[in-house]
């Protein structure tokens, strides 16, 4: 298991789970692998009766994730709705993983996906050789949630189009897939549920149907409340990044982690942290997920092209990278913030400079 680039959520915690499950003594749906408060105590973590630690995986109000998961618990669909890089994608896959012990159940939503997909598709050749039949059936992800009872996951939801979205309806609403082709139908197993998520970025898109948001639940990730939060998130994501891909390098100092979630904070809010000037903000969400490439990267750089040790001039490309996305008025946007906010911060030259120098 060392070869592989990223574990399955389920995979990678598997010692966490088994503990939580050695200790969980609290009623729990059929099918679920952990009782719902257990789930919760999983995603935000924290200290079990024998002293065993569990890490948090959503750092953000409690409350979001009772509400997600007690959604679960129903017989309504769950939807993760905020801005890009919110965690909705890694909230989904460790609920599953922590509900279902599978979080491999998914289906990842673009302009292309078909109702296949979501539905399920035919192996022609078996097709062609023996006619309609089961055995010529190619079962989706979400057909598969249904017969074993497990959560079912939908990426980006609202990038499908709005007739392909609308074959949720039926399987949400009478927990059955028809199988027009054979006679028949799969029915949903107690244990079943989708969690679909979607960005407000991608509002207008293909909008959902008010018959299909009638179906789910809706929970919005926001970005993290402070800045502490956030550099906490971008810390414990670029350890495991680190660690994950053998880098051979310190661990990012915190005070780079910090300026660069300062950087992004003050860009999306058009402020400076003291609240002293106005700034323009650029086209870009500048999301945390964004901020943990931008440090990733920096890591990659000082790794490989230097001595180990990060710094700001491995940070600069990735920030540039992250906040010029338009090569004309995203540029002038970092300009402006270059002399207004960094230029007169005296522990900031190092990067006011790199900055420059990149430019």
């Amino acid at each position: 298991m060392s070869d592989i680039l990223r574990q399955h959520a389920e995979q990678q915690n598997a010692e966490e789970l088994h503990e939580l499950q050695k200790q969980d003594d609290n009623p729990r749906p059929e099918n679920w692998q952990l009782s719902p408060a257990a789930v919760v105590t999983y995603l935000v973590g924290g200290t079990l009766d024998n002293g065993y630690t569990i890490s948090a995986k959503y750092i953000g109000n409690r409350r979001l994730m009772e509400i997600a998961v007690a959604t679960l618990a129903t017989d309504r669909a769950l939807l993760l709705y905020g801005l890009p890089g919110t965690a909705k994608s890694w909230v989904s896959e460790h609920i599953a993983a922590a509900i279902s012990g599978d979080s491999t159940l998914v289906v990842q939503g673009t302009a292309g996906t078909g109702e296949e997909a979501l539905r399920y598709g035919w192996n022609y050749a078996e097709l062609l050789a023996k006619g309609p039949s089961r055995a010529a059936l190619v079962e989706s992800p979400l057909m598969r949630a249904m017969r074993d009872g497990k959560i079912a996951r939908i990426e980006e939801l609202t990038r499908i189009g709005a007739d392909v979205q609308d074959t949720l309806i039926t399987i949400l609403s009478e927990k059955s897939l028809p199988i027009p082709e054979l006679t028949d139908e799969v029915q949903a197993v107690r244990g079943f549920s989708v969690i679909a998520t979607a960005n407000n970025r991608d509002k207008g898109v293909n909008d959902l149907s008010s018959a299909l948001k009638r179906r789910f639940n809706t929970v919005i990730l926001p970005l993290p409340a402070t800045l502490d939060e956030e550099v906490d998130i971008v810390r414990r994501r670029v350890e495991d990044y680190g660690t994950t891909m053998q880098l051979p390098t310190e661990k990012p100092a915190l005070a780079e982690i910090r300026r660069i979630v300062t950087i992004f904070r003050e860009l999306r809010e058009g402020t400076t942290a003291d609240r002293k000037n106005k700034l323009k903000s650029p086209s870009g969400t500048l999301s945390t997920a964004e901020a943990i490439s931008v440090v990733n990267n920096g890591m990659a750089l000082s790794a490989y092209f230097g001595d180990g040790v990060l710094r700001a001039h491995d940070l600069i490309a990735g920030l540039l990278g992250a906040v010029v996305k338009d090569p004309v008025q995203d540029a002038i946007v970092w300009r402006e913030y270059l002399e207004t906010a960094v230029k007169p911060r005296e522990d900031w030259k190092d990067l006011y400079r790199a900055a420059r120098d990149m430019s």
